[in-house]
């Protein structure tokens, strides 16, 4: 049975098999450290019963205001471990936190070219709200989808109106 629980440090030494995916964004051990001191009850992780880590989700609470919201840094399963559900089961988590905090909606920025992550987040209710260009750095940069699903704070819905024009990194708030 799968276990879902808090992310620790020593987890960090354990998590490569997840990480070696090349969708998958990696960050220096402080970046990691950040989140885990400042949004502990954000930084999930699903382990294998054999201690294997399956999958984490990193993210935090961002913004003031109607802006105030749940962030989705990163959510990642191993290979070998996709089509259980347990991405879907951890952005349930965040998304759990996330009311618990009052936000008004849950945000997350993912690649334009991935097509199963896109697929798989409008099947959890998340939709495109705006466009990034050039988000994400590389031989050749590329864009990105700002998606958001509104939570029950936000009754009318304003926090998901998409935007007709996409935005430059710099100009996001």
């Amino acid at each position: 049975m799968t276990t879902i629980r808090s992310f620790t440090c020593d987890d960090l030494f354990r998590f490569n098999n997840v990480n070696l995916d090349p969708l998958t964004e990696t960050y220096g051990l402080p970046f990691y450290m950040q989140y885990l001191a400042h949004w502990p009850e954000y930084f999930q992780i699903a382990e294998s019963p054999s201690g294997e880590i399956m999958g984490y989700i990193m993210g935090k609470a961002e913004g003031s205001g109607e802006l105030w919201h749940g962030h989705v840094t990163a959510l990642t399963v191993a290979p070998e471990f996709r089509r259980l559900g347990l991405a879907a089961k951890l952005m349930s988590i965040l998304e759990e936190i996330s009311e618990k905090k009052r936000c008004y909606f849950v945000d997350l920025f993912v690649r334009v070219s991935n097509k199963v992550a896109v697929h798989m987040y409008n099947k959890l209710g998340y939709s495109v709200y705006r466009t990034v260009l050039e988000y994400y750095s590389g031989d050749v940069d590329e864009d990105a989808y700002d998606m958001r699903k509104a939570l029950s704070r936000d009754v009318e819905k304003k926090s998901i109106v998409p935007l007709a024009h996409p935005v430059h990194p710099e100009e996001l708030d």
